[in-house]
Order: C-alpha cells, then structure tokens, then sequence
C-alpha cells in the first residue's frame, strides 16, 4: 500500500514542473505580447493625433433685405441647389420705379436750368467783349483828342506871341485860344469817356464772376440730385435678391406677400463646396501638428466610409480666449484646465465629390503627424 502511493507521487512531480514550466512560458508570452501592444499603441498615439471634438464647418450666407418692401415673388424652395447670381426673391417695386422717376425728372429740371445759366455767361461774356473792345475805341480817342489838344496849345503859344508883336489880327488870336479850350474839353471829355469804360468793363466781370459762380452752384444741385438718381436706381436694383454664391437654400423664413424689413433675415445659403472641419485639440496635442499634414476623418453619419484632408491652420488663440467671456485668470481661485484650439483642417478635392457632408456634422478627424 506503501509503495503504490509513493509511486503515485513519484508520477505527479514531473507533471506539475511540466505545468509550472508551461505557466511561465505563458505568463512570459503574454508579457511580450503585451508589451509589443503597448509599443505600437504608443507609437501610434505619437504619430496619430486623434479628437472626437471635432465638426463640419463651412460658410453660411444670410440673405437679407437692402431695402423694405412687400415680397412679390420667391423663385426657390428649401434646400434646393442654387448658382451664384440665380435670382432668389422678388420685392414689389413700384414704389422704387416711381422713385427713380421724380429723381430723373429733377436732374433733367436741373439741367434745364444750367443751360439758361450757361446762356447767360455767354451773353454777358460777349457784352465783356463788347466793353473791352470799346475801352480800346475810347483809348484811342484819348490818345487823339490829347494830340490835338497838344496841337492847339502849341498854335496857341504860337498866336500869343505873334499877336504880341502884332502880327496876327485879335479875331485870329482869340480863335486860336477858343481851339485850345475845346480842345482840352475834349481830351477830358474823351478821358471820362474812357473811364466810364472802364468801370463798366469791370462791373461786367464781376457780373461773368457771379455768373460762372451760379453755374458751380448749378452743377453741385445737379450733382446732389444725380445722387439721388443714383439712390433710387441701386434701391430699384435691390427688389431683386440674387444668391451670393453656389450652395443650397436652407432656413427659408419669408413668402410672398410679406412685408419685410431692412436687414431682416429671409433664408440662407450654404456653399457646400466651401466646407472644412474644425477640429478643437488639447494644447499638449499639438507640440508636432503643422499646416500641411495629411488628415484622415471619420464622420458619424457614414460610418462606413473614410475622408481625408490636410491641415491648413491652426488658430492664433485658444476657444476660450475668444468666447463671449474670456477667462480672468488673475481673480479668484485658479484652477488649470487644458486648453483647447481650433485646427482648421480643409478636405482634399476627391474625398467629397457629392457633397454629401452637411455643416455642422460631428467628425473624428486623425493627424498623421509621421508625414
């Protein structure tokens, strides 16, 4: 009974060493295979800047009225896709015809009347040409009428010395002197003339100044009410909405028949060519990201499918430097928190051909940091 019992014991020793012996070869396996997991999990951490913090941005363009006025017609539907310049809305514009009418009626009435303005500098300038040219007739008279002035005072001279000496008869004397005397009342006579002339040529300029000064006044009328023109004809363009750009009508708030207001919202229109992913990352995220590096991007709502793209920027300030209400970290208690900023990630031109993203989608984009 002895025996059979120490053989039995005999048998079980070899086999527990072989089951030791195959623990450890396990245990050091899977120690192994473990780090080996660990290895590429961090390396692919490293290389593999992921955030689940992350959506579909793009440009939204509200469409809003220039003008006030009641809706005549809408030639789009919600989410319906639209050209750039395709005419969106109708304003009913009869009240803005009526406007650029009495605005065109003005600046013709004004018109009309530079052109009597215009009429009369020209008469009064031919009038200054007139006066000019008598200022030269009457110089010239001045200038005879003090040669013959100096003639006879020479004569004169002449026939007092001679009648002196008795020469020449008294009748003959007295003549000569009656010339004189009517010949200086003639040199001053021709003198005043001259200067009533003169003065007259330069009321005339002044009477051209005043003139040509109501012309600029004229002008700047007619230039005050070309604006006006020019007013009413933009706010008659304005009845009309064109869309800004490709991209589909969405939030359409207005029908025809309603009386809207300047700057009152009517729809919008998305530019679904023009869409990118902001992605907000933890600041210990981005000691390796830089513009250009390839993006690969999951969406929720396509699971099954893989985007991609490229870095292109990353924001100059964290999100909530740039909230409504920025951090104060020098009051209160200070609690670090781990910042966050925005990385604007844009989609290569293949990955979205249909334009099946929408604005707003949430998206787990991955940097590849290694390229």
């Amino acid at each position: 009974m002895i025996v059979v019992e120490q053989t039995q014991t005999d048998e079980m020793k070899p086999n527990n060493s072989r089951k030791k012996q195959a623990g450890f070869i396990v245990l050091v396996m899977a120690v192994l295979i473990g780090t080996l997991v660990l290895f590429f999990y961090l390396r692919y951490k490293a290389t593999h800047i992921t955030t689940d913090d992350a959506f579909i941005d793009g440009r939204i363009h509200t469409i809003s009225a220039r003008i006030k006025g009641s809706v005549a017609m809408i030639h789009v539907q919600d989410n319906q896709p639209v050209k750039r310049g395709d005419l969106l809305i109708e304003i009913d514009p009869a009240d803005y015809d009526v406007r650029v009418s009495e605005a065109g009626a003005g600046v013709n009435a004004e018109k009309a009347r530079l052109s009597e303005v215009e009429a009369r500098i020209q008469v009064v300038r031919t009038q200054m040409a007139e006066l000019k040219a008598a200022i030269q007739a009457a110089q010239a008279n001045v200038e005879l009428q003090e040669a013959n002035l100096e003639q006879a005072e020479k004569d004169a001279a002449r026939a007092e010395n001679l009648y002196h000496l008795e020469t020449i008869s008294k009748d003959r004397y007295e003549k000569a002197m009656t010339a004189r005397t009517v010949a200086a009342a003639q040199a001053k006579a021709a003198r005043e003339q001259m200067h009533q002339a003169e003065k007259a040529f330069e009321t005339q300029v002044s009477i051209v100044r005043q003139t040509e000064a109501l012309r600029e006044a004229q002008l700047s009328v007619i230039r005050e009410r070309e604006a006006k023109l020019a007013s009413a004809r933009l706010n008659y363009g304005y009845t009309k909405i064109y869309s800004p750009s490709d991209g589909y009508v969405t939030r359409k708030s207005v029908e025809a028949g309603n009386q809207i207001e300047v700057g009152q919202a009517l729809m919008a229109v998305v530019a679904l060519d023009d869409i990118w992913v902001t992605a907000n990352y933890k600041e210990t995220q981005l000691e390796k990201v830089r513009p250009g590096q390839k993006v690969r991007f999951k969406v929720d709502s396509y699971p099954g499918r893989k985007f991609t793209g490229r870095v292109e920027s990353i924001m100059s300030g964290t999100g909530a430097v740039f909230s409504l209400f920025p951090p104060e970290n020098a009051t209160g208690n200070y609690v670090k928190v781990v910042q966050r900023i925005p990385v604007k990630i844009v989609l290569d031109p293949e990955t979205d051909r249909d334009h099946i993203l929408r604005i707003g989608m949430s998206v787990v984009p991955t940097i590849l940091v290694n390229r």
